[in-house]
């Protein structure tokens, strides 16, 4: 029985898959036009799983050296010999099943430089069109004498037209840092400390790569192909199409999210395909640790540009474009953190990021602030009743304890990080039940609309600064039109007001909107 995988090669015999069909193809025109590139995606992208049908698809035609750094230690890049060894070795196996014959002509102990590999490259391609494939090429941070190698490369590319010399009809790099970055992650990681090395760390030897820009993410489309494969198997009555749209929602094709949905829903109990339920798998997803959010916080804690840049991105609604200029985008794109909306603006690449970074640095917030008091004035049990989270309640009594519990940070400070105040006050109340996010195309340094799914129910709260009356009104007509898109008829309004103390007007009721109701709350 075929099952769901979120770990390691995807089999199409075992697990319930994509149908990347069209993906391939792309793929495949490259390597038919004789193209080198690099397939750098973040973690868990299927980058193994597409390496994988590529050599499938491609076997036919072309004779296919499929290799991997995975697991090898740093042993084999103390030296250019052991480097060449192992290399040789590798494709040797791998060719073994195809031709003993060539396999045992690429195991030759004499190679022990990078020239003579060289040299006998030009011998073992002559005549024949091979694919290189290499799997987790910055596997291991000893890079320098994979560098050097990929030199070699570089140079028979660039004279392959030349009489004599042969080299790979095609090369497929794949990883998570693409070539000109592993100097960076270098650098990164202490390897690279000698002066200069920053400012020639972009000196790529794979310069001669073609761009890849087949999208690897899932569209709902196809998406539905492997929800019609699963279906077909267990004819749960699920609305296919709704089903792979609200999966899309959450995960905007991030190929192992996809697949840790389907996958929760599948074991679960009830089996129940509906959009309840992928909320559901979502509010487990997220409240569990996984390889890929401790890769996210591990980043977080050691690069203080890639921190700062998301905190000011989804807290602070900074807008930046994205840029192939700006390192820190750079590198957060690469990761698979962020993309960019229809205006052209960065955003956080899907909400399930969202909910984990806002967790994350909620979390970091809730341990500084003096949050514990929630616990002795009771408000937990005041705010959720029998599984039900009152928002009203919730909204009035963060306004009442505001002063007193944020009363050490000054009126700077507030203006820009309050709403994350919010947020870490909300975090415990919701305590694992439920889940919030915030909609990024709807977010900026005037305003934040916050979405909170708890207990089965749906809450749009917009955070907003006081800017006056007029803009008070624009917010009405704001939160108003995100409700219509959502199909709610309560929505939700929390004011930061920074005025003077004789200015203020504190407020905290029901307003009625062309037939809808926001509850207003001024603090």
């Amino acid at each position: 029985m075929k099952k769901f995988n979120i770990s390691g090669l995807c089999i199409p015999e075992k697990h319930y898959m994509v149908d990347t069909t069209k993906k391939i193809k792309e793929i495949m025109t490259l390597i038919d036009d004789e193209c080198y590139f690099t397939i750098n995606r973040g973690r868990q992208y299927g980058k193994t799983t597409t390496l994988h049908s590529v050599k499938n698809a491609i076997s036919d035609k072309y004779i296919c050296a499929s290799i991997t750094f995975e697991g090898t230690g740093d042993g084999v890049f103390q030296s250019e010999e052991q480097f060449c060894q192992y290399f040789l070795s590798q494709v040797s196996e791998k060719l073994e099943c195809i031709n003993k014959q060539f396999a045992s002509d690429w195991q030759d102990e004499s190679i022990t430089n990078f020239y003579l590999l060289n040299r006998r490259l030009d011998d073992l391609c002559k005549d024949k069109k091979i694919v290189l494939l290499v799997d987790e090429v910055d596997a291991t941070s000893s890079n320098r004498i994979f560098l050097r190698f990929l030199g070699v490369l570089r140079s028979k590319f660039l004279e392959r037209h030349e009489s004599r010399v042969n080299t790979f009809h095609s090369v497929i790099l794949a990883g998570v840092y693409d070539i000109k970055t592993i100097k960076l992650k270098l650098v990164q990681e202490g390897m690279a400390e000698q002066p200069g090395e920053h400012e020639r760390s972009y000196n790529s030897p794979w310069n001669i790569a073609t761009e890849f820009d087949v999208d690897m993410s899932f569209n709902p489309q196809e998406i539905s192909t492997m929800l019609t494969a699963y279906e077909a198997d267990h004819h749960t009555g699920m609305d296919i199409p709704v089903i792979a749209q609200e999966i899309h929602n959450y995960t905007n094709g991030y190929p192992v999210l996809v697949s840790k949905i389907c996958k929760h829903i599948a074991e679960s109990n009830t089996q129940n395909w509906t959009v309840s339920h992928v909320k559901e798998a979502v509010k487990i997803i997220t409240s569990k640790k996984s390889v890929l959010f401790d890769d996210i916080f591990k980043n977080l804690r050691n690069d203080k540009n890639i921190h700062d840049f998301l905190y000011n991105l989804l807290i602070l609604g900074e807008k930046r474009r994205r840029s192939i200029y700006d390192p820190v985008i750079d590198w957060c794109n690469m990761f698979g953190y962020i993309g960019t909306d229809h205006m052209g603006n960065t955003v956080i690449a899907n909400k399930i990021f969202e909910i984990v970074l806002l967790d994350y640095f909620s979390s970091r917030e809730a341990a500084t602030a003096p949050i514990e008091n929630l616990a002795s004035v009771g408000l937990y049990h005041e705010i959720v009743r029998n599984g039900k989270f009152e928002m009203e309640l919730c909204l009035i009594k963060f306004a009442e304890h505001y002063k007193e519990l944020y009363s050490p940070y000054d009126i700077t400070f507030l203006e820009r990080h309050g709403r994350l105040l919010f947020l870490s006050f909300l975090k415990p109340l919701v305590n694992g039940c439920g889940f919030f996010h915030i909609e990024s195309q709807f977010t900026d340094m005037r305003r934040m609309d916050v979405i909170l799914d708890y207990g089965g129910e749906q809450f749009i709260i917009e955070l907003k600064l006081w800017k006056g009356e007029r803009a008070q009104d624009k917010a009405y007509v704001q939160l108003l039109n995100y409700m219509n898109s959502k199909r709610l008829d309560k929505g939700y309004l929390l004011t930061f007001d920074f005025r003077k103390e004789g200015n203020k007007e504190s407020k905290a009721e029901w307003i009625a909107v062309d037939g809808k109701k926001i509850f207003e709350v001024i603090a």
